[in-house]
C-alpha cells in the first residue's frame, strides 16, 4: 500500500500530506478505523494491486452515519477497471453497516477522479476554493456527495464491519465488486 500511495504523496496534489507515511503509520491508521470503519484491498499475484477506504467524515456524534472514502491502485492497474472494483464492493459493504452518505474530497483539476466517482453516483456538492498549498500552489477541492441508502427517522448506530464478516449479506456485497475484476 506504501508502494502505491507514497509517490502520490511525494510527487502529486492529490493527497495533501507532504511527508510519506511509514509502515507503522499506515498500520496505526488502519487499526484505528478498522473498529467501525472499512478498508478493502485488492492483491494481484505480485503486490497489492489497489486499495479503498471509508474514514471517519467528522469526530462529530452527529456524522456517525456518515464516511469519507477514498481509493488507490497501483499504476500497473491504471485503466483496468481497479478502482471501480474497489468502490463497488466499499460502497455495496458500507450500507450493511448502517452507512447513509459517502463524501469524496477530490483536489482540482483531476478530470479522472471527477468522471469514476460521478460514474458511481456521486454528486458535486461543493468546492472549497484554493484550501491546500503544496508543490508550489494553491488548490481547490472540489466535494462529491453519495446516498448510500435512505436516511432514516431513527437511524441505528453503523455496525462493525467485523460484526459482519460471516454473513451472507457481507459475502455478497464484497463479491459485488469482484464480479467487475477482468482477466
Amino acid at each position: 500500500m506504501l508502494d502505491i500511495y507514497s509517490p502520490i504523496v511525494r510527487n502529486t496534489a492529490i493527497s495533501f500530506e507532504t511527508q510519506p507515511r511509514t509502515l507503522e503509520e499506515l498500520r496505526g491508521r488502519i487499526r484505528a478505523s478498522l473498529g467501525r470503519r472499512l478498508w478493502l484491498v485488492c492483491n494481484d499475484k505480485e503486490r497489492v494491486a489497489g486499495y479503498a477506504y471509508a474514514t471517519q467524515f467528522n469526530p462529530r456524534d452527529s456524522y456517525i452515519w456518515s464516511v469519507e472514502v477514498s481509493v488507490y491502485v497501483h499504476p500497473d492497474h491504471y485503466r483496468r477497471g481497479m478502482r471501480r472494483v474497489l468502490y463497488t464492493s466499499l460502497f455495496a459493504c458500507l450500507p450493511e453497516q448502517g452507512y447513509c452518505t459517502a463524501v469524496a474530497r477530490i483536489t482540482l483539476p483531476d478530470p479522472a477522479s471527477v468522471s469514476l466517482h460521478e460514474s458511481m453516483g456521486f454528486l458535486p456538492v461543493g468546492v472549497n476554493e484554493g484550501i491546500g498549498y503544496k508543490n508550489g500552489q494553491w488548490h481547490d477541492v472540489g466535494i462529491w456527495q453519495l446516498q448510500l441508502r435512505p436516511r432514516q427517522t431513527q437511524p441505528a448506530t453503523p455496525l462493525p464491519c467485523t460484526a459482519l464478516f460471516d454473513t451472507t449479506r457481507w459475502a455478497r456485497a464484497i463479491s459485488s465488486g469482484e464480479r467487475l475484476i477482468k482477466g
